[in-house]
């Protein structure tokens, strides 16, 4: 399989920095990524790991959300039930409680292990409530996603060969015809 680390990770950027704009996070929101490096690389997902497109992936991402101080949640594949690796302040923050297990590339995947190892305090939890997020080849991350998750077209639908799907997330529109709504009602 062939690709090019850099261009994965200047997809991986752009798709970042466009979400982050149309999502308007605050510090301190949750992005979550579901990344299948598989998908990535070409090949069908759990199948082809590649812990270089992952690291890739998140060298394009991570800076921007740093930067804005927004939380990443990298979650985990199916053989750890789609766990999240956060950073250890997110879950105090938000109530998560950590379990024990660490990812590893062919369980868990590359993108989690790579968190997890690039984190100044991972730790695993089992679900999450993002703000938005970026699904990477069809990793399913809407169980992650507070409701209601609204889905955004960006000016790139892949990263690598592995189909792209994003999504930020509002509040739920409560009330009648008489209710009034604050903020931009999409």
């Amino acid at each position: 399989m062939d690709f090019n680390l850099d261009e994965i990770s200047v997809q991986a950027s752009v798709a970042a920095t466009e979400l982050l704009a149309v999502a308007n996070l605050k510090p301190g929101d949750i992005f979550v990524v579901g990344c299948s490096s598989s998908e990535i690389v070409g090949g069908h997902i759990g199948k082809a790991s590649s812990l270089e497109a992952a690291q890739a992936v998140f060298d394009g991402i991570y800076p921007l959300l740093e930067e804005k101080g927004v939380y990443l949640a990298a979650q985990c594949c199916e053989h750890l039930n789609r766990a999240l690796i956060i950073e250890a302040d997110c879950a105090e923050k938000y109530g998560y409680d950590p379990v024990s297990v660490r990812p590893q590339p062919k369980a868990g995947g590359s993108f989690a292990t790579t968190a997890w190892e690039r984190f100044r305090h991972p730790v695993a939890v089992e679900q999450i409530r993002a703000h938005a997020g970026l699904d990477i080849g069809g990793t399913l991350i809407g169980m992650h996603l507070r409701p209601v998750a609204v889905p955004v077209r960006l000016s790139l639908d892949h990263i690598g060969q592995a189909l792209l799907l994003c999504a930020r997330t509002r509040p739920k529109f409560i009330g009648g015809s008489r209710a009034v709504y604050e903020g931009e009602v999409r």
